[in-house]
């Protein structure tokens, strides 16, 4: 066992999660141990009918997606719903979009949802987002977000092990809890199979990128109805930028196991295990209102700037169908991880705008959790309607240790940096010794009622407990606020209905609640974010089972909002209250048979609407007002062309701030790309793809003055891939 898992284990406050969880297995009679995946059915065992279960269709919610459009999903319910019942807009990039765009990055899959923006990596250390308007620095997996703790996670997030990526927009915290009112980012990862099968991709490109991944599943020899999946990927990207020094890496490892002991029994478990080499790379500075672009290789640190990151998760969850009624499900889940800074930062221009300053930082960061869901489904009639009811408690313990130094470092000039600076450690100084715990219990009840046939109201609602501790050291002073307790209630309504077969039409209103876990230079614990939304959308089969278009119009009202201080990046400052608003429409499936399409247009007004620090009225950053995307591509299926394919996309963003200060704006981009591949039989496939065809200069993702990440230039990727 790790020193990890032992100090886990001996922590007193988890002590009693590890307890209340061992209790909560029992109950469900599946002995000790629990699975990680939800609905983990395998597509051999069919005869399992629960209301995971999809009768008259291959798909579940967790399972592959044939084509560009996903029927299904359990991201916005918990449960294994139709995604023309869900009373809010979910958004589902499958498997096959990823494997046709050759997408290696979450944000490339993000790319083809409408209102979805990347909006920094966090100088090349993670991925944030902005949803409607509003930014993310979290996702889930597999339904479990991540340590509540956490400001980011330490590493990019990997597709070697994706299913299917989903956006659930708006308010999420009557079932999760935590999280942004923008919306809900749920990686959904693939499932062991009983059946053998597996797939090997190699690819290179521009800027010696390279990259292996590939994935296994099958039964494992000795007992009856348990699948393994093992799968990996690890690239080396040295990139376009003028770095200097070693290229990026990134290496990632995830086995999984499925047992179905019976046909009523479900136990899985996944692991996930990443490990991150990058440059720091805080990209390119703001001046006088503007990003130059003159060169988008100019890089202001050193070749020793460096980052090392690394995450880790196992989650247990086992499900047990009572019976046809009642479905009893218990997760667990454990995350630890860390990160490493050694790295020069900037920290202003000169007046002439000739040289830049900067600082030298060094940041040692620790984090773990564990976060436990007790859930119940139950099916029933009551009054004359038909309920599927959920009730869940989720207990979350999450925790992290950053220690901060910084010191001197020489300038470098604006438009020329030349490297050859030498890292004076002696004068590095303690900045900030930062120890910050979250601990929370959420309850939460749901029930979607069928009130007619094609008429459904949804109900939920969740209060939530948190115990908020946290300690700030710093170079003047020790800041030690009482430990906060904060409760929050989250109710979500919902009206879903479809007049006519190939239409529906819904409208909810949802709230959200999220303690805080920004730095602010106070040093005290700022209050909880709340969110409300209001949401009107309908979904239409343009061709049923093969073609779907899906509108929403939504307001969506945040307030106690957290955003990075424009005085000093280190810190964020609580902005007061926030509105979006704004329509989007996504289209998904296929148009004639091997043409596909994924896209989506949006149209936004997200800005401050109440602050006593931030001008009232000021946009929020990296939000544009109109953003749209278009991918398509064509396979033809019969004739001497079979198995040859084409497509191609193009993605346009428009003019976005670059922080809430509104102090400079980057300007709107259009991106095309286009694709060739070949399909040999089902076993070889090639493929070659090209992005930014006509080389634009543009930020892909501001983030702050000194935090502007390039698109990049005109790249080339191939790649071969064997199946068995």
């Amino acid at each position: 066992m790790s020193k990890l898992a032992v100090e886990l284990y001996r922590s007193t406050m988890l002590r009693p999660l590890v307890v209340l969880n061992i209790a909560a297995i029992l109950a469900v009679g599946v002995g000790p141990f629990s699975g990680a995946k939800a609905q983990t059915l395998p597509a051999e065992s069919a005869v399992v009918l629960s209301e995971l279960s999809v009768i008259g269709s291959g798909e579940r919610a967790n399972g592959p997606v044939t084509g560009y459009r996903a029927s299904r999903s359990a991201t916005s319910t918990r449960t294994d719903t139709a995604l023309r019942d869900s009373p809010q807009s979910v958004q589902v990039v499958p498997r096959d979009v990823l494997v046709d765009q050759q997408d290696v990055r979450l944000t490339d899959a993000l790319t083809n949802v409408s209102n979805v923006q990347p909006a920094g990596t966090i100088q090349g250390r993670s991925d944030t987002y902005v949803l409607r308007g509003f930014n993310t620095q979290t996702y889930a997996i597999d339904g479990v977000l991540l340590n509540p703790a956490n400001t980011f996670q330490p590493t990019q997030r990997d597709l070697a092990n994706v299913e299917r990526v989903e956006v659930l927009k708006g308010p999420t915290s009557v079932l999760y809890g935590r999280g942004d009112p923008g919306g809900l980012i749920n990686i959904v990862t693939r499932q062991p199979l009983l059946t053998p099968s597996a797939d090997l991709t190699l690819q290179g490109g521009s800027y010696a990128f390279r990259r292996l991944q590939g994935s296994v599943t099958g039964a494992v020899p000795g007992t009856e109805g348990l699948a393994a999946r093992f799968s990996f990927a690890t690239q080396d990207d040295p990139t376009f930028r003028d770095f200097g020094g070693p290229s990026n890496s990134r290496h990632f490892f995830a086995p999984s196991l499925l047992w179905t002991p019976d046909a009523s029994t479900r136990i899985s478990l996944n692991a996930e295990f990443s490990r991150q080499h990058s440059q720091y790379d805080e990209g390119l500075t703001a001046f006088q209102g503007r990003v130059p672009l003159d060169n988008i290789r100019r890089y202001y640190g050193e070749s020793w700037s460096r980052y090392y990151g690394e995450s880790n998760s196992i989650t247990l969850r086992a499900e047990h169908d009572v019976n046809e009624s009642l479905t009893l499900r218990q997760v667990i889940n454990g995350q630890w991880g860390q990160f490493d800074v050694f790295a020069t930062r900037a920290t202003g221009v000169s007046a002439n705008g000739a040289s830049l300053t900067r600082r030298l930082s060094e940041i040692e960061s620790i984090y773990n959790s564990i976060d436990s869901q007790t859930e119940a489904v139950a099916r029933f009639d009551l009054f004359g309607f038909r309920h599927t009811a959920l009730l869940g408690v989720e207990i979350v313990d999450g925790y992290r240790h950053p220690y901060a130094q910084q010191g001197t470092a020489s300038p470098v000039s604006f438009l020329n940096p030349i490297r050859g600076s030498i890292p004076q450690i002696g004068t590095l100084a303690l900045q900030s010794d930062l120890r910050q715990k979250l601990f929370m219990v959420g309850t939460y009840m749901q029930d979607q009622i069928e009130l007619a046939q094609g008429l459904q109201l949804v109900l939920g609602v969740r209060v939530d407990t948190a115990n908020q501790f946290y300690f700030q050291r710093t170079l003047t002073n020790n800041t030690v606020p009482p430990t906060r307790d904060v409760t929050g209630t989250s109710p979500r309504v919902g009206l879903v209905w479809r007049p006519i077969e190939p239409l529906t039409v819904y409208g909810s209103y949802t709230t959200s609640f999220t303690p805080q876990t920004a730095n602010v230079s106070s040093g005290l614990t700022p209050a909880p974010e709340t969110g409300e939304q209001v949401e009107i959308g309908t979904r239409v089969d343009l061709i049923p089972d093969r073609l779907t278009l899906s509108a929403a119009a939504f307001r969506i009202v945040r307030a106690n909002v957290a955003a990075t201080d424009p005085s000093d990046s280190r810190f964020s400052i609580i902005t007061g209250e926030q509105r979006s608003q704004g329509v989007e429409a996504d289209i998904a499936g296929e148009i004639l048979p091997g043409w596909r399409i994924i896209g989506g247009i949006g149209y936004l007004d997200a800005r401050v609407t109440q602050d006593r620090t931030v001008a009232i009225g000021n946009r929020l950053p990296a939000a544009p007002t109109f953003s749209t995307s278009l991918w398509s591509t064509y396979q033809f299926q019969s004739g001497p062309m079979r198995g040859w394919g084409f497509g191609g996309g193009v993605t346009y963003v428009g003019e976005r701030f670059g922080d809430i200060a509104n102090s400079y704006k980057v300007g709107a981009y259009a991106r095309l790309d286009a694709t060739l591949f070949y399909e040999i039989d089902p076993i070889w496939r090639f493929a070659v793809n090209g992005r930014n065809l006509t080389d634009r200069r543009y930020i892909e993702q501001p983030f702050n003055q000194f935090n502007n990440l390039p698109g990049a230039p005109l790249t080339v990727l191939a790649s071969v891939t064997a199946r068995y």
